[in-house]
C-alpha cells in the first residue's frame, strides 16, 4: 500500500472512533499527538482506537489526543482534516452553533496555546507564578484587613482594636520573605526549609549592622526579589553538596554550607543588588502612570489578555508583590483588572447580537456573575474567543478602561490594589489610594464602566461580520417532525417566523441542543 493511502486509511478508521465529522470542533497535532477537540466524549470508542495498528495509545487533556508518534502524526493529520471536511460537505447543514460548539473550540484553542507557552522562558515564567501563586490567599486576607483598619482610623471608631488589625495585616508582609524563600526552594527542588533561612536573613533586624557596597544595610532590603535570588543560589548549593559530601557527614555538612555559603552572598551581593532593582521597579511605575498614565493604561490594559493568552502574565506577579511591598499596594492590577470589564461589556454585546441562539446565550448569563466578579475563563474560552473578533472588541473595552484608570493616576489620584489575585467587583476591598477610600472606589468604579461600554459598543457595532451573524444567529431549536410518535401531528412552523419557537425565545426550562450527528 502506497504511503499517502495508508495514511488516508488510518485518518479513515480513526474517524468514526471519535464519534464522526460532527463530534469534532477541532483539529490540530503536535510533533506526536494527533489533537481533537470534541463536542461529545461518550461517543468515542478508546478500546477500538487503542486497538488500531496506528495508534500507539490515547490522552485525555484539554483535548482528546491519539498518539501516532513523529513523522506519522504530520502525515495523517492532513488526511484526518480533509475526511472531516468532505464529511460536513456532504451532510445536511447545521441549524445553528451552539454554545457547547463554541466551548469545544474554546478549549482546543486554550489546550494550542498551552502547547505553545511550553517555551523555556514561559515554562521559567510558571515556575515564578507557582511560587507566588500559593501566597495570593495571605495577600488578599491581609489586605483586607489593611483596608479595614484603614477605614476604622480615618472613622475614628474602636481605636483599642485597630492596633491589633494592623499587626494582623502587616505580620505577613514584615516576613514574605521567608515564606518567598520557601516556596522557590521547593519549586526547584531544594529543601524548603533551607530556602527559607536563607530568605529570612533579609528580614532579620541585625543586617542593619553590616556594611555593604559602602552602604549600611537595612532590614527587608531586596524584598521579595531578593528571597527569591538567594533561595535559588541555596538550591544550587545544596545539589552541589548533595554530590560532593559523603553521606555519613550529609546530614551535618549539606544544611551549613547551603545556610553559609547562600547567606554570605545574600548579604554582601543579593541583598544591594536586588534592592536596586526594586527601587527602580517601584521608580519605573510611579513614573510610568505619573508622565503617561492615560496612554500607558490604555496599552496595558488593551494588552493584558493577550498577555493572558502567551503566559506572560506571570512576569507581572513579582513586580505586583514587589510594589506592595514597598508602596502598600499596585498601582498596575486595577489598570490591567479593566481588561476584565472589556471581557464583560463584548459578552453583553455577543447577547444582544445573537438573539436567536438561546445557547449561547445561556452561556452568558450563566458566566456572565464569574466575569463581573473577575474570573474571565468561561467567558474568554466559551464565547469571545472562539468566535473571534469579540475577543479583539473586549481588548478595546478593556483598554479605554484602563486608559481612564491611567488618566486619573497622571493627575494624581492613584489608584491601588493591596492584593494580587481578585480583579473586577471583587477588587473593591483590596483597593487603596493616595486620596481616600471614597476617590479610589470611585475612579475604579468609572474604569469598570468605561470598560462595559467600551467594549459592549465595539462588539456590538463592529464584533460581527455579515457571515459570522448569518452562521451563529439561528435557532437552537431541532427540526420538528411532522408527525407525533402518537400519530398526531406536530408543528412545522419555520424558525424565526410568526409563531415558531424564536417568536417568543426559546423556553429556557427546556434548553434545546443540536443533535447529535447533525
Amino acid at each position: 500500500m502506497a504511503t499517502e493511502d495508508k495514511n488516508r486509511a488510518t485518518a479513515a478508521a480513526i474517524l468514526p472512533l471519535v464519534g464522526g465529522a460532527a463530534n469534532v470542533a477541532s483539529i490540530a497535532h503536535c510533533m506526536t499527538r494527533l489533537r481533537l477537540g470534541l463536542r461529545d466524549r461518550s461517543l468515542v470508542d478508546d478500546e477500538a482506537l487503542k486497538a488500531l495498528p496506528a495508534v500507539m495509545g490515547v490522552v485525555e487533556d484539554d483535548t482528546y489526543q491519539i498518539v501516532l508518534g513523529p513523522g506519522t502524526v504530520a502525515r495523517v493529520t492532513p488526511e484526518f482534516e480533509q475526511l472531516v471536511e468532505e464529511a460536513r460537505e456532504a451532510a445536511p447543514p447545521r441549524t445553528a452553533v451552539s454554545a457547547d460548539d463554541l466551548a469545544a473550540q474554546g478549549a482546543a484553542i486554550k489546550a494550542q496555546q498551552k502547547a505553545k507557552n511550553a517555551t523555556p522562558f514561559k515554562l521559567f515564567l510558571r515556575r515564578i507564578a507557582n511560587i507566588f501563586v500559593p501566597l495570593i490567599p495571605a495577600l488578599i486576607g491581609c489586605g483586607i484587613i489593611a483596608g479595614l483598619n484603614g477605614l476604622l482610623v480615618n472613622l475614628q471608631w474602636l481605636p483599642a482594636v485597630t492596633p491589633a488589625l494592623a499587626a494582623m495585616a502587616s505580620g505577613f508582609m514584615a516576613l514574605i520573605a521567608v515564606f518567598v524563600g520557601y516556596n522557590t526552594a521547593k519549586e526547584f527542588g531544594g529543601t524548603p526549609v533551607l530556602g527559607g533561612a536563607v530568605a529570612a536573613i533579609i528580614v532579620f533586624p541585625g543586617v542593619a549592622d553590616i556594611d555593604a557596597f559602602g552602604q549600611t544595610l537595612s532590614p527587608g532590603q531586596g524584598g521579595v526579589l531578593g528571597a527569591l535570588g538567594a533561595a535559588v543560589l541555596a538550591v544550587y548549593v545544596e545539589k552541589w553538596c548533595r554530590r560532593w559530601v559523603p553521606e555519613a557527614l550529609d546530614v551535618l555538612v549539606t544544611p551549613t554550607l547551603t545556610v553559609l555559603i547562600s547567606g554570605l552572598v545574600t548579604i554582601f551581593g543579593l541583598m544591594f543588588v536586588a534592592g536596586e532593582i526594586s527601587s527602580a521597579i517601584g521608580t519605573f511605575a510611579d513614573w510610568l502612570l505619573s508622565n503617561g498614565g492615560a496612554g500607558a493604561g490604555f496599552v496595558l490594559g488593551g494588552l493584558f489578555l493577550p498577555l493572558v493568552m502567551l503566559g506572560l502574565h506571570q512576569a507581572l506577579i513579582p513586580i505586583h508583590t514587589t510594589l506592595i511591598e514597598q508602596q502598600g499596594y499596585t498601582v498596575l492590577l486595577p489598570i490591567l483588572a479593566m481588561a476584565g470589564a472589556g471581557q464583560v461589556g463584548a459578552a453583553m454585546a455577543v447577547y444582544f447580537r445573537l438573539p436567536r441562539n438561546e445557547s449561547i446565550r445561556r452561556t452568558i448569563r450563566s458566566a456572565l456573575p464569574a466575569g463581573l466578579l473577575g474570573v474571565g475563563e468561561p467567558l474568554i474560552y466559551g464565547v469571545s474567543l472562539p468566535l473571534g473578533r469579540p475577543f479583539v472588541t473586549a481588548c478595546v473595552g478593556g483598554a479605554f478602561g484602563g486608559g481612564f484608570v491611567g488618566l486619573f493616576n497622571q493627575l494624581g489620584d492613584t489608584v491601588g490594589s493591596t492584593a494580587i489575585g481578585p480583579s473586577g467587583w471583587a477588587l473593591f476591598p483590596l483597593l487603596d489610594g493616595n486620596h481616600g477610600l471614597g476617590s479610589t472606589i470611585a475612579i475604579y468604579a468609572g474604569g469598570l464602566l468605561v470598560g462595559y461600554v467600551a467594549g459592549f459598543l465595539a462588539t456590538y457595532f463592529f464584533g460581527f461580520s455579515r457571515d459570522l451573524l448569518t452562521e451563529f444567529n439561528v435557532s437552537q431549536e431541532p427540526a420538528p417532525s411532522t408527525v407525533a410518535a402518537t400519530g398526531g401531528p406536530t408543528s412545522a412552523t419555520t424558525p424565526g417566523t410568526p409563531g415558531g419557537p424564536d417568536s417568543g425565545g426559546t423556553d429556557p426550562g427546556s434548553p434545546a441542543r443540536t443533535p447529535a450527528g447533525v
